[in-house]
């Protein structure tokens, strides 16, 4: 089998035979709503509106459903999770309501999930120390012990501390921000509906209680105040800190940089909380369940349908939509699940949308510090602190999050300050998984796929210079040498890569900036002031367009919500009609 994948060596260029998704349904001319963009939110908005009786068509430009959770298969005989990689911040009510295990979603759960290797030499014969960490308390204790028994003492207290913070977010992801024009203006009728968007607030507060100063700190001081108070260790410190700057570009010393780490942490799977999974088939599987769900409520799903722009009627609201290639298609209701920036400087009209609304929006922070490359290989990667076993049977830790240059914070802290003088890490911050360690469906027997989630990487070199070719293979190389020292052999196994720079992920799947949240995840872009303090709603200046993709509340990452919140806020406006 090796001798075979190796042949694959020679194509040029990738290939994708993702099969493209056809149905015999035809475009009407007429809905009650349109969503531009086949993204999870836009998916999960679609089958809720269906739910609540309006009949929605999704179009997508791509020839492949998902938006940024898709699977791909661009080198031939390996499917990629191609950007997003890993399944935890999907809603349970969402997985309830939507049927999605009936409609195909399986989960591969991954236990241990973290596993922090340390580029050291052995002493007396033994392998280099490492980190691994997962759901069994003791045995987590056991490995911090091995750096710091103080730290194994405290991390339960420190898990239990943040789990207790992550749960009394829930009530604010699941509904849409409070409704402050509401609560403030308006007969007073209209003002005590409007109370009822205070519920979620109040019930947050209330699981909180005594800890709302906790919270408080944590969203708004560096994620290091708080761990250096809890843990004196390394790595562990970086470990934890890694999942306060993944897809953020910022470092664990800056302000704010706390809540992405909250953010990580919100997840659940199969009532798991903090537990993060593979999606069988890839993260393209998940978004193929919500859109079989979709489509058995009704709702009318195609590709390659590229929206030019949104049609606004005489009395300035929105009404449908024209194609790429002139189809015209109308609408009482138009929902954008592209990010905010596209939505309203490239889709709407900008006569239609106030001077100083397209000012705001140009103000939206989108910086990101993410190149994300797929590589395929022919054998399991061999790692010097956790050596394979002669049956080549994948170890424990080969189904982890595998965080490699996380020695130290210090190490995350130069790759961030490299990154902010406009070239690449040279000693980039690398988060990798091998997905097919636990799917078989991914690769070819005895191959594997891997993800690498790499930080820190400018939009423009040196800010000022595009990225080109030489550009991605040289930083590729710098990426995939680093791995060599971990896992000697790394190198030689590799079978084909597919690198996407900031600008890559930009043009491929309509990241502003490369951004994989559709906006940066910093505090003056959260809640009530996503994307903008007067669309925080997901209602727009023009009357019948909306947004829901993650460029509004509740983010990036927490899968589904903003959809879920979107539609609910499209069926409420319906029934004042």
């Amino acid at each position: 089998m090796a001798a075979a994948v190796r042949g694959i060596r020679s194509c040029k260029g990738f290939i994708s035979s993702t099969r493209r998704c056809s149905h015999s349904v035809a475009l009407k001319p007429q809905y009650d709503a349109i969503i531009i963009g086949g993204g999870h939110n836009g998916l999960i908005a679609s089958a809720y509106l269906q739910k609540g009786g309006l009949k929605t068509a999704v179009l997508e430009r791509r020839h492949v459903l998902g938006g940024a959770a898709v699977s791909e298969e661009i080198i031939p005989g390996f499917h990629f999770s191609r950007a997003s990689y890993l399944l935890s911040l999907l809603r349970p009510h969402i997985c309830q309501d939507l049927e999605l295990t009936k409609h195909g979603l399986k989960v591969y759960m991954r236990d241990p999930h973290s596993f922090t290797p340390i580029l050291e030499e052995g002493v007396g014969g033994r392998p280099p120390r490492s980190l691994l960490l997962g759901a069994d308390l003791a045995k987590s204790q056991e490995e911090i012990g091995k750096f710091s028994e103080k730290d194994a003492k405290v991390y339960p207290d420190f898990l239990t501390h943040l789990e207790r913070l992550a749960c009394a977010i829930h009530p604010l992801l699941d509904a849409p921000p409070v409704d402050i024009p509401g609560v403030t203006q308006g007969s007073l009728r209209k003002r005590i509906s409007a109370l009822r968007s205070l519920k979620p607030l109040v019930k947050s507060g209330l699981k909180l209680g005594k800890n709302i100063p906790d919270l408080y700190e944590l969203i708004t001081a560096p994620v290091m105040k708080v761990l250096n108070r809890w843990f004196e260790s390394e790595p562990l410190r970086a470990t934890l800190a890694t999942d306060s700057v993944i897809g953020a570009n910022t470092s664990p010393n800056n302000p704010g940089s706390g809540y992405v780490l909250l953010h990580h942490v919100m997840g659940e799977l199969e009532k798991e909380k903090g537990a993060w999974g593979y999606v069988e088939g890839g993260m393209g599987g998940v978004s193929q369940s919500i859109a079989r769900s979709a489509r058995s409520l009704g709702a009318d799903i195609f590709t390659e349908r590229e929206v030019e722009q949104v049609l606004i009627g005489q009395d300035g609201s929105a009404r449908g939509v024209v194609l790429k290639d002139g189809t015209e298609v109308s609408s009482k209701v138009v929902l954008s699940n592209a990010t905010p920036y596209i939505t309203f400087k490239q889709l709407t009209p900008q006569d239609a949308l106030p001077e100083a609304f397209i000012t705001a929006v140009d103000q939206i922070d989108y910086s990101s510090p993410v190149t994300k490359i797929n590589v395929a290989l022919d054998r399991l990667p061999n790692f010097l602190a956790a050596p394979n076993t002669r049956d080549g049977k994948p170890g424990p830790h080969h189904q982890c999050s595998i965080h490699l240059n996380c020695e130290s914070v210090e190490v995350l802290e130069d790759a961030y300050r490299e990154g902010q003088l406009g070239r690449p890490s040279s000693r980039p911050m690398l988060e990798m998984t091998i997905p097919s360690v636990l799917d078989p469906t991914l690769a070819p027997r005895g191959c594997h796929v891997v993800s690498i989630f790499t930080q820190f990487t400018p939009y423009l070199l040196e800010g000022r210079r595009a990225w080109t070719n030489e550009d991605r293979e040289r930083f590729a190389e710098t990426v995939f040498d680093w791995i060599e020292r971990y896992a000697p052999g790394f190198k030689k196994s590799i079978v084909g890569k597919d690198i996407l720079a900031p600008p890559d992920l930009e043009k491929v799947f309509g990241l502003t900036g490369g951004n994989i949240f559709h906006g940066s995840m910093s505090l003056d872009q959260l809640y009530l002031a996503r994307p903008l303090p007067s669309i925080a709603d997901y209602r727009s200046p023009v009357k019948g367009l909306y947004l829901c993709g993650s460029g509004s509340h509740p983010g990036g990452g927490v899968m589904g919500a903003a959809g879920w919140n979107a539609a609910l806020t499209v069926l409420s406006d319906f029934k004042r009609r």
